[in-house]
């Protein structure tokens, strides 16, 4: 693929977030290597790759939990301005409006799903300040609004608890998109879904697409085919790959590396 594929000043849309010669090593061994990745306004990317392709750190080091040794992670378009990530502490990221979904669905099992996206709004955050809110006609709207997004508008008043594995998914994808993030990193939401639940899953991130920008981790390459726009495969810390599905799923490289060891696995269970 040419080198323009990876320039930000051969694009028709603008971006949103570069990483640019980004490098991180743990105890010697290096997780992230000269890592070069640009996000658009707007863009759906998927990142995949074998296990240890680094994956997990390059979300830890845009969120801020992990900063880098080398490198930057700009921020574009903060009130006309960039904004370096790797000099701000985690909390100061999230602000700037980067969310992220862990796989593992973290909700207030005891709150009902309404409670869940009102805990979840911007300047009503924590249990305590939740129990003295009074809600606003624009909070409401916004609620619902979610609610509808994520499709979870018939168990608004029921326990986040009883709802399946899927829906806490959704619910937390919800709880994300009611703080407004112009970016979300998503890891793994297919994991542990049904099939009707993975389709569904595709679809709420599809209809998220040019509203927010998204960056999705995921080993399902069903679920990658039905939402993939572009694909960026990690290998050793490092860019082996990116392009459209159909282009990176036939690459002999990324076949080699990742996609022959997929099969494998399938194959095994």
């Amino acid at each position: 693929m040419s080198n323009l594929s990876h320039d930000p000043l051969y694009r028709d849309t603008p971006l949103i977030l570069s990483v640019s010669g980004v490098s991180k090593s743990f105890d010697g061994f290096k997780a992230i290597n000269d890592l070069n990745f640009y996000l658009e306004e707007g863009e759906l990317r998927t990142v995949i790759g074998p296990n240890g392709a680094g994956k997990s750190t390059f979300m830890d080091i845009i969120t801020g939990r992990t900063r880098p040794d080398e490198g930057a992670v700009t921020l574009h378009g903060i009130d006309g301005h960039d904004t370096n990530l790797a000099k701000l502490r985690e909390y100061e990221i999230n602000r700037l409006g980067i969310g992220r979904k862990f796989q593992t669905p973290s909700v207030y099992k005891s709150h009902t799903v309404y409670d869940n996206l009102v805990l979840s709004l911007q300047g009503h955050r924590g249990v305590f300040k939740t129990l003295f809110y009074r809600e606003q006609p624009a909070d409401r709207e916004r609620i619902m609004e979610v609610l509808k997004t994520i499709r979870l508008e018939s168990r608004a008043h029921d326990l986040a608890g009883s709802l399946s594995h899927g829906q806490k998914q959704w619910l937390e994808i919800g709880m994300l998109l009611a703080q407004d993030p112009r970016i979300l990193l998503i890891d793994e939401p297919a994991a542990g879904m049904s099939d009707e639940e993975t389709e569904r899953t595709g679809e709420l991130l599809l209809s998220l697409e040019k509203k927010h920008s998204l960056i999705v981790i995921e080993h399902d390459m069903e679920f990658i085919r039905q939402i993939a726009r572009k694909v960026t495969v990690l290998h050793q810390g490092h860019v082996l790959k990116d392009g459209k599905f159909d282009v990176v799923k036939s690459d002999p490289k990324v076949i080699e590396v990742y996609l022959g060891r997929q099969g494998k696995k399938e194959n095994n269970k």
